[in-house]
C-alpha cells in the first residue's frame, strides 16, 4: 500500500487522522498501520482514548468530556504510542474522553472534531474492549460515524474492514489552529540528529502548550476539557527498526531487555518502542519528582515558564540514572534466572537419566531372574529325565540278570539231567583208526587236498565212495571241544543244504565228509584255478539254498543253533552247484527262553572271521540268531559283486544310491537282470546293518524273498533250455575214479575249517 504523501501546513487540518488506543495488541497494530499508510513524515496524528474508568464518566449531559491525559496512569499509557510517533518523525496529539459507551463517545469526538480518517483496531482478546465483549464497538463505530469520515478497522496489521466517506467534512475542524500552531514550530537539528533532550525541545513545548491554552472560538462540548498536549521530552529517546511491541501487562519483554545507552554527552538512550513501554519500577519515577509531572500535565492557566531549564535536565539526567540502574537489575535477576533455569533444567536431565538407569536396573534384574527361574526349570526337567533314565536302566538290567540267572539255572539243570540220562548214541559210523590210515595211504601228502586252522583234509575213498577226511591237528586251540561240538551236531541233524557227516574216528579226531566236487563258494567266486563263472540263475539259487539251510540250524529244537562262523569258504559245491553249509564246530546252542525273549545270549569269547561277524556281538558278546543274518548279508553282497567283504556294504550303498549298482556287479557275469539284482542288493544291506533290531527276519522276509529269485533263475534257465538235473541227491550219484580225478583241481581247498585254507592240486592214485 502506498505511502500517503506529505501533507502540507495548509492541508493539516483538513485531512486530520484519529487512531483509537488502548492497552492492548489491536492499537499497536492499528498505529502501525495508520503511520506506514496514512500519515506522512511531519504531520500530525491524533491518539484517542476513552476512559471507562473516571469517576466522573457519564456525568454530563452535553456529551463525552476530553481532555489532555493528566493521570500518571494515563501518561504512561499514551507514552509508547509518542515514542513510537517520535521516531517515525510524526507529531501527536493526546486526547482522553470520559465515557461510558466507548463508540458513543469516539463518534462524537469524530463528529464534532471533524477527523475524516478514523482507525481503530479490532480486538481479538482483551484490549479496551475487554470489558464489552458482548458488542462489537469497531463495528458500532463504523455504523455510527459520519459520512465524511473514513473508518478503517484494522487486525492482526491488515484492513479488516473499511467504511468510506461519501462527502467532505462540513467544516474546518477546531483542531486547526493548535495544529498549525505546533506545525510552525521547527524543531531543532540537535533533536532530530542526536535523540538528546535540550532546553530548545523544552521550550517549543511550552511554546506548543501556551498556543494550545483555551480557545474561545471552539464552540463545542470538547472546548471544556481540550487542550494542547506537549511535545514533551519524549523525544529524547531513539528507537531502533524495529516492530513495535507494547507490553500493557507491567512486564518487560525478555527478548528486549537489554537496556538503553543514557547518554549526557555522546551516550544516548538508545531502546526499542517495547522496552519504553514498561511500567518503571517505581509509580514515582514519573509522578512523584513532581517537576516532571508539573512539566507533563498542562493545567489550565499555567505555562512551563516556572520552571527553569536546569531542573528539568537535572530531572531527566536523574530519570536516566535510575532507568539505568533499573536496567542493570533488570538484567542481572534476567542472568540469574537463565542460569537457574540451566541448572533445573540440569537436575531434570539428571533425574531423568536416573529413572532410565533404575528402570533398566529393574529391567536388566527382571531378566537375571526370569533366566534364573528358566535354569531352575531346565535344571529340574534334567534331573527328572536323569532320575527317570536311571530307572529305565535299572529296570533293564533287572531283566537282563533275572534273563542270565535263569539261563544259568537252565544250564544247570540240564547238566545234572545229562549226568542222571546216560548220553544218546550218537548216530554215526565209527571208523578204526586202520581204516582210514589205509584209505590216506598213511596221510600221504599228495592225498591232501587242503588245510586250515582245525587240521589238514584228505581226499580217499572208503566203501567205494570218494569221502574228505578232516584230521585234528594235535596242537590245535580247543580242537577236541570243536572236534566233539561238530559230531554232535552233524550226527544229529539231516538237511539237503548242511554238509553230510559220514562217520568218525573219537579217538584220533578224524572226520569222514561226503566229498563235494566243486569246493568252497569262496573259490568259485573268485575262479582259482581258473575254474568257470558261476551264473547268476545258479548264484540265486545258492542263496536260497544258503538261507534255508541257515534257518534250519535256528529251528532246531529243544534250542536254536547259531552258526557264528557263516562264510564263502564255508559253503561247498557238489558237482552240480548245490550248496550245503559245513564247518559247524563253532556252533552255540543258545537257550530257548533266551532266544525267543530278547533273541541274544552273552558269551564269555567272540569267535567267527573278523568281517563277518555281528557289530554288537563283537562290542556286547551278546549272541543271538540275528548274528547269523548279519553274516548272510556280507555272503549275499560278494555272490553278487564276487568282491572282498572289506567295505564292501559302503560301496554298494553308494552304489544304489548313485544309480551305478552295474558297475559293481560281478563283471564275469554279462546278463544280470538289474531289477532282482538290486533288489537282493537292497536286502542284503538290510541284513548288513549294524544294529540288531534293524534286520529284517530271517524266516518272514529273507528267505521268500530268496525263494522268488530262485524262481526267477530257474524260469530263465527254463526259457533257454537250461534244465538243471538238481533232483538227483549228491550222496547217491556214483563218481567214477576218471570224474574224481578230474575235479582233483576243483578240491584243494574245499574243506578247510579255518578262515584261509591253502590248497594244492593233488593227483589221486
Amino acid at each position: 500500500m502506498r505511502k500517503v504523501p506529505e501533507v502540507k501546513d495548509g492541508d493539516a487540518a483538513r485531512h486530520l487522522v484519529a487512531v483509537a488506543i488502548d492497552k492492548d495488541k489491536s492499537s499497536q497494530n492499528a498505529l502501525k498501520w495508520a503511520v506506514d499508510n496514512l500519515v506522512a513524515s511531519g504531520e500530525t496524528l491524533i491518539l484517542v482514548h476513552v476512559n471507562t474508568k473516571s469517576p466522573s464518566a457519564g456525568n454530563h449531559d452535553d456529551g463525552a468530556c476530553f481532555k489532555e491525559p493528566t493521570d500518571p496512569q494515563m501518561k504512561e499509557l499514551f507514552l509508547p504510542f509518542r515514542c513510537f510517533c517520535t521516531r517515525k518523525d510524526i507529531r501527536c496529539r493526546d486526547v482522553v474522553l470520559e465515557e461510558q459507551d466507548v463508540a458513543k463517545a469516539i463518534v462524537e469526538f469524530v463528529s464534532n472534531a471533524s477527523i475524516e480518517k478514523l482507525v481503530v483496531g479490532y480486538p481479538t482478546r482483551g484490549g479496551f474492549m475487554r470489558r464489552f465483549r458482548s458488542t462489537d464497538t469497531p463495528s458500532n463505530i463504523s455504523r455510527g460515524a459520519p459520512d465524511f469520515c473514513t473508518v478503517y478497522v484494522i487486525s492482526k496489521g491488515k484492513v479488516l474492514s473499511m467504511r468510506n466517506a461519501i462527502r467532505p467534512a462540513p467544516g474546518i475542524s477546531p483542531l486547526h489552529a493548535p495544529i498549525q500552531s505546533q506545525a510552525s514550530v521547527k524543531p531543532d537539528p540537535a533533536v532530530t540528529q542526536h535523540g538528546s533532550l535540550g532546553p530548545r525541545v523544552l521550550s517549543e513545548a511550552s511554546l506548543d502548550s501556551r498556543s494550545l491554552h483555551h480557545d474561545d472560538s471552539i464552540k463545542s462540548p470538547f472546548a471544556r476539557g481540550m487542550r494542547g498536549t506537549t511535545a514533551k521530552s519524549y523525544a529524547d529517546f531513539s528507537f531502533t527498526d524495529s516492530d513495535i511491541s507494547f507490553v500493557s501487562s507491567g512486564r518487560p519483554s525478555v527478548d528486549r531487555m537489554y537496556p538503553p545507552r543514557l547518554s549526557t554527552g555522546s551516550e544516548s538512550l538508545d531502546r526499542s518502542f517495547e522496552m519504553v513501554t514498561t511500567p518503571m519500577k517505581s509509580a514515582d519515577s514519573f509522578s512523584t519528582g513532581n517537576d516532571f509531572s508539573s512539566i507533563s500535565q498542562a493545567s489550565t492557566g499555567t505555562s512551563w515558564s516556572s520552571h527553569t531549564m536546569e531542573d528539568v535536565e537535572a530531572e531527566m539526567k536523574r530519570l536516566r540514572l535510575e532507568l539505568k540502574q533499573t536496567m542493570e537489575m533488570y538484567n542481572t535477576a534476567c542472568r540469574e534466572a537463565i542460569t537457574a533455569k540451566q541448572k533445573a533444567m540440569e537436575l531434570h536431565r539428571w533425574k531423568t537419566e536416573e529413572e532410565q538407569r533404575l528402570v533398566e536396573a529393574k529391567m536388566a534384574e527382571e531378566s537375571a531372574l526370569a533366566l534364573v527361574e528358566r535354569e531352575k526349570a531346565n535344571c529340574r526337567a534334567a534331573l527328572e529325565a536323569a532320575q527317570a533314565s536311571q530307572r529305565i536302566a535299572e529296570l533293564e538290567a533287572q531283566k537282563r540278570a533275572h534273563a542270565e540267572m535263569k539261563a544259568l539255572k537252565e544250564a544247570e539243570e540240564r547238566k545234572r539231567a545229562a549226568d542222571i540220562i546216560p548220553r544218546p548214541v550218537v548216530r554215526y559210523r565209527r571208523y578204526a583208526i586202520e581204516d582210514i590210515e589205509a584209505a590216506t595211504e598213511y596221510f600221504a601228502e599228495h592225498r591232501k587236498i587242503g588245510e586250515g586252522g582245525y587240521g589238514p583234509v584228505y581226499k580217499c575213498y572208503l566203501d567205494h565212495t570218494p569221502v574228505a577226511i578232516k584230521v585234528l591237528r594235535p596242537d590245535a586251540a580247543q580242537g577236541r571241544s570243536q572236534f566233539q561240538q561238530e559230531v554232535e551236531v552233524l550226527s544229529c541233524i539231516r538237511h539237503p543244504n548242511m554238509v553230510l557227516l559220514l562217520g568218525a574216528c573219537p579217538e584220533y579226531g578224524c572226520l569222514v565228509y561226503e566229498y563235494m566236487a566243486n569246493g568252497s563258494l569262496d573259490d568259485r567266486l573268485f575262479r582259482r584255478g581258473n575254474t568257470p563263472v558261476i551264473p547268476w540263475q545258479h548264484r540265486f539259487r545258492i542263496a536260497a539254498e544258503i538261507a534255508s539251510g541257515l534257518l534250519f540250524l535256528h529251528q532246531t529244537k529243544p534250542e536254536p543253533l547259531v552258526h557264528r562262523d557263516l562264510k564263502p569258504g564255508n559253503i561247498l559245491l557238489d558237482r552240480n552247484y548245490v550248496s550245503k553249509i559245513s564247518d559247524v564246530g563253532l556252533a552255540r546252542l543258545v537257550p530257548p527262553s533266551v532266544a525267543d525273549n530278547v533273541t541274544q545270549y552273552r558269551m564269555t569269547s567272540t569267535a567267527g572271521t573278523f568281517c563277518y561277524i555281528d557289530p554288537e556281538y563283537q562290542q556286547t558278546g551278546m549272541l543271538g540268531v540275528k548274528s547269523d543274518v548279519y553274516s548272510l548279508g556280507i555272503l549275499l553282497l560278494q555272490i553278487i559283486t564276487a568282491k572282498p567283504p572289506m567295505g564292501l556294504t559302503h560301496h554298494v550303498g553308494r552304489a544304489i544310491e548313485k544309480g551305478t549298482l552295474a558297475d559293481i556287479l560281478d563283471p564275469a557275469v554279462t546278463d544280470w537282470p538289474m531289477e532282482a539284482a538290486q533288489r537282493l542288493a537292497e536286502m542284503s544291506l538290510q541284513c548288513a546293518e549294524l544294529r540288531r533290531k534293524d534286520r529284517p527276519d530271517l524266516a518272514t522276509v529273507v528267505l521268500p524273498e530268496l525263494e522268488r529269485l530262485r524262481e526267477l533263475g530257474e524260469e530263465t534257465m527254463y526259457i533257454n533250455g537250461m534244465l538243471p538235473s538238481t533232483h538227483s541227491s549228491p550222496m547217491h550219484s556214483q563218481v567214477s575214479m576218471q570224474d574224481v580225478m578230474s575235479d582233483a583241481s576243483l578240491t584243494q581247498s574245499g574243506y578247510s575249517s579255518g578262515s584261509s585254507v591253502t590248497g594244492r592240486k593233488s593227483n589221486v592214485a
